[in-house]
């Protein structure tokens, strides 16, 4: 922890100061005061810190630029459900990640904290691209990525038009939910519907399985709403088409502010020639985090889920 208290004050301080010299946002100042610690302009580095310790203390700073500015696109995924799905990435990759790497795509990269996170649990094994429309928060994730020494592609633009990205072994993405405005492109989708406006994290997933190779996973933080929407049975027929359910995991109630923000973790197989439909799908529910002898149950059952697959 004093790591992390230590270079979150150092860039928390900077970011301060240029807020107030060149009237800018804080978070805009947290991108000034990495895009200087990458230059050498400025020193934060603290002896022995930890790649994560890093991730975590630019992530405190971006969290706090994040709650005093007021754009409800600028969010960050939680570590905690970063932690739970880079937790199922290696359970079910075990056996390939023991020989070689895996090649990883979020489409909704963000500032990079949810990637960031399975890529620094699963260190040295996993080599990244991530897609991202905003130009501040993208510039927060490079910036982020080249600190904690991940490789990691990123490529600015709207994720639901052609990407410039070969089919990868695993998506790791917290779907951005609500409608999505581009008709035009929308019109590209198989989900998209005959009447009204295509809803963007259905058009994500069907953009995301587009690009996982045959047979690769789908790792999604989704609204516990999902499959309850007026175009869900759409989407259901879709999935059934193209992918298999593998688990839905539902994740303590306490980590969300309201009912409302409720997700679940959704794992999707894409479907291909040489494999099989799962046997069971894992339907479970994550305990409350503090209740250790229940969160060990949980990972009991999940491991034997992944023994019999």
């Amino acid at each position: 922890m004093e790591n992390i208290e230590k270079l979150f004050g150092m860039l928390n301080e900077h970011a301060e100061k240029i807020e107030k010299e060149q009237d800018i946002t804080l978070l805009e100042g947290v991108l000034d005061g990495l895009e200087a610690w990458l230059d050498g302009v400025v020193d934060f580095s603290q002896e022995g810190a930890t790649k994560e310790e890093v991730r975590k203390a630019v992530q405190i700073a971006i969290l706090k630029g994040m709650r005093k500015g007021s754009q409800p696109n600028h969010q960050m995924t939680p570590d905690t459900l970063g932690l739970l799905v880079g937790y199922f990435v290696e359970q079910i990759f075990a056996d390939r990640l023991a020989t070689e790497k895996i090649a990883m795509l979020d489409p909704a990269v963000g500032t990079g904290n949810l990637l960031l996170t399975v890529m620094n649990l699963l260190d040295g094994k996993i080599e990244a691209t991530g897609i991202e429309i905003d130009e501040l928060l993208i510039r927060l994730a490079a910036a982020t990525a080249d600190l904690t020494e991940q490789p990691v592609s990123l490529y600015r633009q709207d994720a639901l038009e052609d990407l410039l990205v070969n089919p990868v072994d695993a998506i790791v993405c917290d779907l951005p939910v609500g409608y999505y405005p581009n008709e035009e492109v929308a019109l590209n989708y198989e989900l998209c519907p005959s009447e009204g406006m295509s809803f963007a994290h259905h058009l994500f997933i069907e953009q995301s399985i587009n690009y996982t190779k045959d047979g690769g996973y789908l790792f999604f933080l989704a609204p516990s709403h999902l499959f309850d929407s007026e175009q869900s049975k759409q989407l259901h027929k879709y999935i059934q088409k193209h992918a298999w359910i593998q688990a839905i995991i539902q994740l303590p109630d306490t980590i969300f502010a309201n009912r409302a923000l409720e997700k679940s973790i959704v794992i999707l197989q894409k479907q291909g020639q040489d494999f099989k439909a799962p046997k069971e799908v894992l339907l479970a529910k994550v305990p409350n985090m503090q209740n250790k002898q229940a969160l060990a149950m949980f990972f009991e059952k999940v491991k034997m889920w992944r023994e019999d697959k």
